[in-house]
Parts: structure tokens; C-alpha cells; sequence
């Protein structure tokens, strides 16, 4: 038998199918993200620093992701499933090197895409809520890396603890669906509810999500306990809605005053995300979500819950911000460029307003790369950088295209009263950038300049125009700057 025979064959007959019937019973296949369980992960990636993370669930045929980092499949087949090994072995999984490893090393996606070779994997299990003292695993909770490594005790000690928060968050949707019937149940009810409550308390402080009610014929506030540990308060204390409103910033707190009356004019529940002061002054970032609250079809509250999302929201800041610059320069890249020039263009055509362009292009760029090296071209970009951030040249955007192109777009209007003046100043700043060849030559920049003008009908027109004006300036004399005129096309 094979070792995926036995992979399949772990929970063979009834166990297998108690095991797929609670999976089943969760409701959570193909169900949209959850913020609790993006968390976990996005937690394990950064933690464990993997390219990819996820949150497995094994279905009879297939593995579904509950949640992902690195990844853009949302299933595969379980007969390509490494977490599948993990489930049978009811253990944490380490595969150091896939290809090294019979199990995996002719699996389809160790050969091929995702090129799976680290995998480290930990079971997460779910209680039966028809027998307590059953449990079964559902999937795992694991990180895979395209290039061999090893899983320190540490790190194994922080998977382990997030497939355990894992299993709490799946413990508490099992339990929280068996809770309606055991109500029914006296006794047994009262006992299971709760357990629930305080697994969902747990499950609160774990992912820093609070719930909460405000009652519309006095405006009273209740709260969890972790929502108020959100707010930096102490227990018990009971706020109206204008003392819970105030530790949002003015804009914020408008955008939460008009969704609460939206939602309670309509019916529609809301959801918002917006900054948070605490009690203690911490600028922190919050989702909230509510919905009414109806008794005998008359709204009687609006209910809740939210979430502090700061640090994903920090991440996801800093993510977008490296993905529009350049790591060198730190200028804005061509994908950011293009976008801002689109923008720029379509702004300037329905305000009827004006609009130029230049390129900036490094004379004799190579010739220090060549004599002095690399670290001394890196420093070159780094000082053209600095000058395209002269005061002078406050409200431009500058952006580098790539080696040694620049960019500068110009909508400013003072900018503009005088573009040849504005353009010379910047070449005769960019005349010495501190490098020098062998030869004696140093670093200049020639710059072609184009105006926006009924010539041009999008953003690769406007290039264009001040390519052929750089063309011309090159052909004049380097480190001089021309302006496109329709006779130099």
C-alpha cells in the first residue's frame, strides 16, 4: 500500500465519514473570507517568513482554503494534498526538502507550480458535539516555502499555537450550531452554552473581535469584553452612544454616525472601516459591522460586533506603498506612474486645465558603472532622487521608469508659468551627481519636455511627444532640455 493509500485510509469506514460529516456540519467550504482566519494566517506567513500560507480544510475529494497568503488557487486535489499526510499522522508535519522526500517527490506540485519545497503543516482538529470527548481533523494550518529550509522549535511552537487558535475558532462554529438544539435540552443546554460563551470569549480576545448592542429607545451601549479592551477601558463601565462615538476622529465618527442611521432608517445592515482613538490616545484602525435587532417586527437595536485591524491594515499599507516605489531611489514606479499620469490626464481634460510632461534621461550613466561599479551608479540614482525632490519642484511627481529614465509629471500651475526656466534649473542640478568616469566625463541629464495638447489622446501620445523632444535635445547637445513642437515629429 502506498503511503497516499494510507493517507486516504486513515479515516477509513465511519470515522471518515463522522470526520467528513462534521466538515460538512461546519458550514465553512467554499464560504467567503473570514477575518478571524486571515489573521491566523496572515500571522503564520509573516511569522514564520514563507511565501505561502494557508488554512487547509481535506474534503473527500479535494483540499478547500479557508484562507491563503502567496497562493491564488482556492482548492487541489487531494491526492496532491501534503496536509493530507498531516491529518493522518495527527502530528506536526516537516517536510524539510520535497523533492528528497519519496512521498512528495513526484507530486504534480512539487514538479510543477506552486514548486513546493519546504512544508510544514499542523493538524487542526474539531470537537464532536454529539460526543465531547471525540475529535477529528478537519485540515491544517501550514506554510510552504519554494526553496528547501528546516522549522526551528520555536517556529514549530508558533504553528502549533495558531492551528490551536485554529481549532478554537472551529470548535466555537461547531458549538454555537449545536447550541440551538441543546437549548431545548435544559440542563445539558445551560452546561454547553456555557462552554460555548466562554470559547467564544476566547476566540474574541484571540482575534481581537468584540460584539455589541445599542438600544434605540435610550441609546445605551452593552459590550463584550474585548470590546472594551479595544477601547482601553476597564469593565462595567456602560457608555451612551455620544460617549462611544467620541473616541472616533471627526470623520470618521460622521461615516459611523451615517451608517447607524442609515441601517436604522432602512434596515440595511453596515459595515465600515475607519480610524479609532482609545482611552489612552493609541491611533488604531477598527472594522464595525451591525444590523437591527427586531422583536415582535419592531426594531428595537441595532447589533454588532468589531474588530481591531490594525496591524493587517498597517501591513497591508506598507505592502501597497513598496509596490508603487522603487526599492533604490524610493520614487514612485512606472506601474505607479502610469497610473497617476492616467488619472492626471483624464482630471485635466474635464477641468480643462493644463499639464506637461519630461523625461529625464542620464548622460554617460553607464560610463560610471562601468569605471567606478554599480554601488557608485546606485548612489548617482540615489542623488538624481533628491534633486527631483527639490522644494522648487513641490507638487510634481516624479517617478523613475527604470534604469537610468526619469519622469516628472507637472500640473502645478506656477510650475508651468515657466517650463523651459523650471526644466534648465533642474538639468544645471543634475549636471554633478558626484560621478565621474575614467575619461573625465561626469553625469549630466538631458530632458525632453511635451504639453498636453489636443495632439495627444492618451498617456503613451504624451511619451511619445517627450521622447521625440528628448531625441532632439540629445541630438542638440546632452544636459540641455527641449520642449516638443509639432515640427520636430
Amino acid at each position: 500500500m502506498t503511503e497516499m493509500d494510507h493517507a486516504f485510509g486513515a479515516f477509513a469506514g465511519n470515522d471518515e465519514t463522522r470526520r467528513l460529516a462534521m466538515l460538512d456540519g461546519l458550514n465553512i467550504l467554499d464560504t467567503p473570507p473570514e477575518a478571524e482566519f486571515e489573521t491566523i494566517i496572515a500571522c503564520a506567513q509573516r511569522l514564520l517568513g514563507t511565501k505561502i500560507a494557508l488554512l487547509s480544510l481535506v474534503g473527500e475529494d479535494r483540499q478547500w482554503f479557508k484562507a491563503k497568503r502567496g497562493l491564488d488557487a482556492s482548492e487541489t486535489p487531494r491526492a496532491h494534498s501534503f496536509c493530507a499526510h498531516a491529518i493522518r499522522d495527527d502530528g506536526l508535519l516537516v517536510v524539510p526538502d520535497a523533492t528528497r522526500d519519496p512521498r512528495f517527490a513526484d507530486n504534480p506540485l512539487v514538479l510543477g507550480a506552486p514548486h513546493i519545497r519546504f512544508y510544514a503543516g499542523v493538524p487542526i482538529r474539531a470537537t464532536d458535539p454529539a460526543m465531547p470527548e471525540r475529535s477529528y481533523p478537519m485540515g491544517t494550518v501550514c506554510v510552504i516555502d519554494d526553496q528547501p529550509r528546516t522549522l526551528s522549535p520555536d517556529e514549530a511552537t508558533v504553528l502549533c499555537e495558531l492551528g490551536h487558535l485554529a481549532e478554537s475558532l472551529l470548535s466555537a462554529r461547531a458549538l454555537a450550531a449545536r447550541a440551538s438544539i441543546l437549548a431545548q435540552e435544559r440542563g445539558a443546554a445551560m452546561q454547553r452554552l456555557d462552554i460555548t460563551h466562554r470559547q467564544f470569549r476566547q476566540a474574541e480576545r484571540m482575534a481581537n473581535i468584540g460584539s455589541w448592542r445599542l438600544t434605540l429607545d435610550d441609546n445605551r451601549t452593552e459590550w463584550s469584553d474585548q470590546i472594551y479592551a479595544i477601547h482601553g477601558m476597564a469593565l462595567g463601565v456602560k457608555p451612551g452612544l455620544e460617549e462611544a462615538l467620541a473616541f472616533y476622529p471627526p470623520a470618521a465618527r460622521s461615516q459611523v454616525v451615517d451608517a447607524l442611521g442609515r441601517t436604522i432608517e432602512t434596515g440595511v445592515p453596515f459595515s465600515v472601516e475607519t480610524d479609532f482613538v482609545t482611552a489612552q490616545g493609541a491611533i488604531r484602525r477598527i472594522c464595525s459591522m451591525g444590523e437591527l435587532e427586531l422583536r415582535d417586527g419592531k426594531a428595537v437595536a441595532v447589533i454588532g460586533v468589531m474588530q481591531d485591524i490594525t496591524i493587517r491594515y498597517r501591513m497591508e499599507q506598507q505592502l501597497r506603498h513598496s509596490a508603487r516605489r522603487d526599492d533604490l531611489t524610493g520614487l514612485a514606479n512606472r506601474a505607479y506612474f502610469n497610473e497617476t499620469l492616467d488619472e492626471a490626464l483624464a482630471t485635466a481634460r474635464r477641468q480643462d486645465t493644463r499639464l506637461a510632461l519630461a523625461l529625464i534621461d542620464l548622460d554617460h550613466f553607464k560610463t560610471i558603472n562601468d569605471t567606478q561599479g554599480h554601488l557608485a551608479g546606485d548612489a548617482v540614482l540615489r542623488q538624481v532622487a533628491t534633486c527631483l525632490g527639490a522644494e522648487y519642484l513641490a507638487g510634481t511627481f516624479a517617478a523613475r521608469l527604470g534604469g537610468d529614465e526619469f519622469v516628472l509629471l507637472i500640473t502645478r500651475d506656477t510650475a508651468l508659468q515657466d517650463l523651459t526656466g523650471l526644466l534648465d534649473r533642474l538639468a544645471r542640478d543634475l549636471r554633478r551627481l558626484g560621478g565621474t568616469g575614467e575619461d573625465g566625463m561626469t553625469v549630466s541629464a538631458t530632458i525632453g519636455a511635451a504639453w498636453l495638447d489636443r495632439e495627444v489622446r492618451d498617456r503613451s501620445d504624451l511619451l511619445h511627444h517627450a521622447d521625440i523632444a528628448l531625441y532632439e535635445a540629445k541630438r542638440a547637445r546632452r544636459g540641455t532640455v527641449s520642449v516638443y513642437r509639432r515640427s520636430a515629429g
